[in-house]
């Protein structure tokens, strides 16, 4: 079947009822990539917490004015508080269908939390998709990322260089020429996106984040694809996991 052509009865069969899902990956595996593909593939939300949090802010309600005294005074905002934004954010009817959940959960506590807030609402997490790629293999990926920061759309200048790339006489590229496929707006590296830092993330992934998979296997969610190949046939493997048979 080409899915892309497919009836809504056919995709229904295929993916749905109500998607909930997670991705999960270490720095540099490759959520920035594929997580905008699943969202225009089976047609759900991408929820970012933190562009969740700011909606709820500026909306002004009850649990955005309480994240917006929090941030103020530079506090974290519990994790109480952000499942109680995502209660929110799925109500609305484009999530109907199901979302993907972007930066959150990060530790089992949060995933804890996320789990009893779906089960009161009558649903749960249905897919959780792990990303894995080597340790070793993700320093070169982070050394040559670029971002696109509105979107969080991601780049390679080897395996995934955007279209409007030059290069310069010593073969790196042109940081004014690195722009957005999509938008025409240029592309940033982040920070952190350095050997000393990329060592710190991977420490907090394996200790704070990789035991979610832990807590869902049992569930039989958990889906890993191997993204230490290219990005078309690691989505492509993505695609075949999303299925719920």
């Amino acid at each position: 079947m080409n899915i892309q052509e497919a009836s809504a009865d056919d995709k229904f069969a295929l993916y749905w009822p109500r998607m909930i899902m997670i991705l999960l990956g270490p720095p540099g595996a490759g959520k920035g990539t594929h997580g905008p593909q699943i969202q225009q593939f089976l047609g759900i939300q991408q929820l970012s917490t933190g562009d969740m949090l700011r909606a709820a802010v500026s909306a002004g309600t009850e649990i955005g004015k309480k994240a917006e005294e929090i941030m103020k005074v530079g506090g974290l905002v519990s994790d109480d508080l952000v499942v109680g934004i995502i209660r929110d954010r799925i109500q609305q009817d484009d999530c109907k269908t199901g979302f993907l959940l972007d930066g959150f959960p990060r530790t089992l506590a949060q995933a804890k939390a996320l789990d009893e807030m779906l089960t009161e609402e009558g649903s749960c997490v249905s897919k959780v998709i792990e990303l894995r790629v080597p340790d070793e293999v993700l320093e070169g990926r982070i050394m040559q990322r670029w971002i696109h920061k509105e979107s969080g759309r991601s780049y390679h200048i080897k395996t995934a260089a955007p279209k409007s790339m030059e290069l310069d006489d010593k073969g790196k590229p042109i940081p004014e020429s690195m722009k957005d496929d999509i938008t025409g707006e240029h592309l940033i590296q982040r920070n952190d996106d350095n050997v000393e830092a990329l060592t710190k993330r991977l420490q907090s992934y394996h200790g704070d984040t990789a035991p979610i998979l832990d807590h869902y296997r049992p569930k039989g969610v958990v889906r890993t694809v191997n993204a230490n190949q290219s990005i078309d046939g690691a989505w492509e493997e993505i695609r075949i996991k999303l299925r719920r048979r």
